[in-house]
């Protein structure tokens, strides 16, 4: 069974950092393109942080460019999203995705990603 596990999430305070993780189970991450998608209550959800198979596709929004890194670990078959300097407005459902392809329009917006997790809660407080 196909499936993608995060973990990681929790309460910081403004300024601290979280380390989110994405675990696959049923399939090689290493042969897709993983992206970490955010929702936060009453908004739409929104790309954080994409990067392609080979690593020549990337992507992250204006919002979190560095502050947030995509990495991976092929031979723990997980992706992790490093988050630093964090701010309220960070404050959300973190999700994590896969696609065979990469595409960046999927990757800003999650439309067209083909398995995702069940997210994992991220709260920053003042």
């Amino acid at each position: 069974q196909l499936q993608l596990v995060e973990s990681g999430g929790g309460l910081v305070q403004s300024g601290g950092s979280l380390r989110l993780s994405c675990a696959a189970s049923g399939f090689t991450l290493g042969y897709y393109t993983i992206g970490w998608f955010r929702q936060a209550p009453g908004k739409e959800r929104e790309g954080v942080s994409c990067i392609s198979r080979t690593g020549g596709g990337s992507y992250s929004p204006d919002s979190v460019k560095g502050r947030f890194t995509i990495s991976r670990d092929n031979a723990k078959n997980t992706v992790y999203l490093q988050m630093n300097s964090l701010k309220n407005e960070d404050t959300g459902v973190y999700y994590c995705a896969a696609r065979s392809s990469y595409s960046a329009n999927a990757c800003r917006d999650g439309n067209g990603m083909d398995y995702w997790g069940k997210g994992t809660l991220v709260t920053v407080s003042s």
